[in-house]
Order: structure tokens, then sequence, then C-alpha cells
């Protein structure tokens, strides 16, 4: 796992990957600036009427009147869109990603030398990913919900979210990854095998994802500024979304190698 981290580290300095994690950030955040160009304002208020009109919102709206907090109103419109607004633009990139970067992320290793011999079993494909996501994802739901009400202890709230993030991590890097060059009984096998590790670097990722997600929530600045702060903050996802499938690349295809050698397994591309 550690020396697959190192191998995934070096990689990402390659201009190569450097052009795989700018690529998807420039194509997405020209397309959210102009989306924020033309209807910026007009989202601020809607949402303005939203938080005033709606028999959702109007007990805040009076709760902030009633307190003498009506100088706050003003922040809780924009506030409200950006919280909107943030998983919606990071879904978007993480799928322009899933489906673009990371096949040419495992087309590039699979040029080197270390994997070059590797036989494509094409156990998977663009299809098989979407379900596959589509099944994990809504596990993965079911299990948050489930899980809810451990949330508000201390500990839980802590060790939940990460866990459960690792793992959806690890399904839809895993099947990614192998999809190529796996069969279906190959990958079921890896996954099986190197479950614990694979989880891991699942949480691991996923605890790099939510340092953006925590600035986002965090910051004034990212508030204020949230069309800007907001492009700068795709960036690093795409980067860390970049390096860990980097990182289970190197792992899982090294994984595939020496499984096939243990059992004996020749293919010739």
């Amino acid at each position: 796992m550690f020396r697959s981290l190192g191998s995934a580290i070096l990689g990402l300095m390659h201009p190569r990957i450097l052009w795989l994690s700018f690529r998807p950030f420039i194509l997405v955040s020209l397309i959210w600036g102009f989306l924020f160009f033309l209807f910026w304002e007009p989202a601020l208020e809607s949402m303005r009427l939203f938080i005033t009109n709606s028999f959702l919102t109007t007990w805040l709206s009076e709760m902030l009147s009633a307190g003498g907090w009506d100088e706050l109103r003003a922040v809780v419109a924009p506030l409200l869109l950006v919280v909107i607004l943030i998983p919606v633009i990071t879904i978007s990139l993480l799928i322009f990603l899933a489906f673009t970067s990371v096949p040419a992320v495992i087309q590039h290793l699979v040029k080197s030398q270390r994997f070059e011999l590797i036989y494509e079993a094409h156990g998977g494909g663009l299809l098989g990913s979407i379900g596959y996501a589509v099944i994990s994802i809504l596990i993965c739901l079911i299990l948050l919900f489930l899980t809810l009400p451990f949330w508000w202890v201390p500990p839980m709230v802590a060790i939940l979210p990460p866990l459960l993030w690792g793992w959806l991590t690890m399904r839809l890097m895993s099947y990614d990854v192998l999809a190529r060059h796996a069969s279906p009984d190959e990958r079921v096998a890896l996954m099986k095998k190197h479950y614990w590790p694979l989880l891991m670097m699942g949480i691991l990722s996923g605890m790099m994802g939510a340092v953006p997600t925590f600035f986002w929530a965090t910051s004034a600045v990212a508030f204020i500024f949230f069309p800007v702060v907001s492009f700068f903050a795709l960036w690093i996802y795409s980067i860390i979304f970049i390096f860990a499938s980097l990182w289970f690349a190197h792992y899982l295809l090294e994984a595939l190698r020496e499984y096939r050698e243990l059992n004996g397994v020749i293919h010739v591309n």
C-alpha cells in the first residue's frame, strides 16, 4: 500500500497526469463560470423570495426578525444557495473525472514497462461501471440513513462518515481500475483478498477529499467570494481524485499481476 502511495505521488508530477487534472477542472469551471455569470443574481433573488414566502423557511425569516437580526437575512440567502451548489458542483466534476480522466490514467500507466504485459480481460465496461456505481451509491445512502442516529454520539461523527465515504471510494475506484484488465472473477477475488488495505486507501482518499469541502463550509471568504473560490476548490478536488485513481491503479494492477503469477494464469495480448 505504501509503495503504491509513493508511486502515486511521483506519478502525479508527470506532465500527462497534471494535464488530466487540469482538463476537467478547466472545462467544468468554464461551464459553471458561464452559469454563474448568467444566473447568480437571479438565483440569489429566487432564494431570498423562497426564504421569505415559502412555508418551509418562513419560520427562519420570522425567527431572525424576532431576534433583531434582520441584517443576517441578507446573508442567509447566499449561504443556503452555496450549501445547495457545493454538492452539485462537486458531483458534476467527479462524474466528468470518473468517465474521462480515470480511463486515461489507466491507459497512461499500462504504457509503462511495469504494467505493459498485463493481459486485458475486459471484465467490465461503461454500462457495468454505471450500474456498479448506482448500486454502490444506493447502498451507501441506505447505510448513511441507518447510521444517522449514531452520528450524534461524539466519537461516531468522526468515524462513520470517513468509513462510509472510504467504502464507497474503494468500490468505485476498484471497479474502474480493474474493468479493463481483470475478469469478473479476478476482480471479486482481488477485492476480497485486499479488502482492508483498499478500505484504508478509500478512507484516506475520502479524508483528503473532505479538505476543500471543510474550507467551503467554514470559511467566510469562501462564501463572500464563492464563484471565485469554488474554481480553486474544484482544482483541489480534481488533483485529489486523480491522485486517488493513481494510488488505486498502482496497487490493484500490481495485485492483479501477482495474483496471476501465483495462480499460474498466463495470457498473451
